[in-house]
């Protein structure tokens, strides 16, 4: 068992579900991520680097992309969701939508694929 699924395995519900999906939804896009830590955090890992972190605080969940600018590339479609530079903070009640998730998955993608192959 992955970082990842040891995290969401201690979540209460409905919370697990909610991040599980976020979890699922990037792996659709990035099916050969790996499970890892970055920043202490369980994440997704993509070519060796952080791709997304999804986790439950007290007051609600986050997904971190590890990237101001995967944030940046669907800002104009988190109305109603909290941001900060490197957050996105949800609720089971209001969970991120799946194109959403998608996006911003594949903007840290893009991010690394542009780092690592230069």
């Amino acid at each position: 068992m992955g970082t990842v699924t040891d995290y969401l395995a201690g979540v209460d519900e409905p919370d697990r579900a909610t991040l599980a999906r976020v979890v699922e939804v990037a792996r659709g896009v990035v099916p050969d991520a790996t499970e890892g830590t970055s920043y202490g955090m369980p994440a997704l890992l993509y070519r060796g680097k952080a791709l997304l972190s999804a986790m439950a605080s007290a007051k609600h969940l986050a997904v971190y992309p590890f990237s101001p600018a995967a944030v940046t590339a669907v800002e104009a479609r988190l109305d109603g969701f909290s941001h900060a530079k490197g957050t996105v903070r949800f609720s089971s009640d209001h969970p991120l939508p799946d194109d959403v998730v998608r996006d911003l998955v594949a903007a840290r993608v893009a991010e690394i694929d542009a780092q690592l192959d230069r």
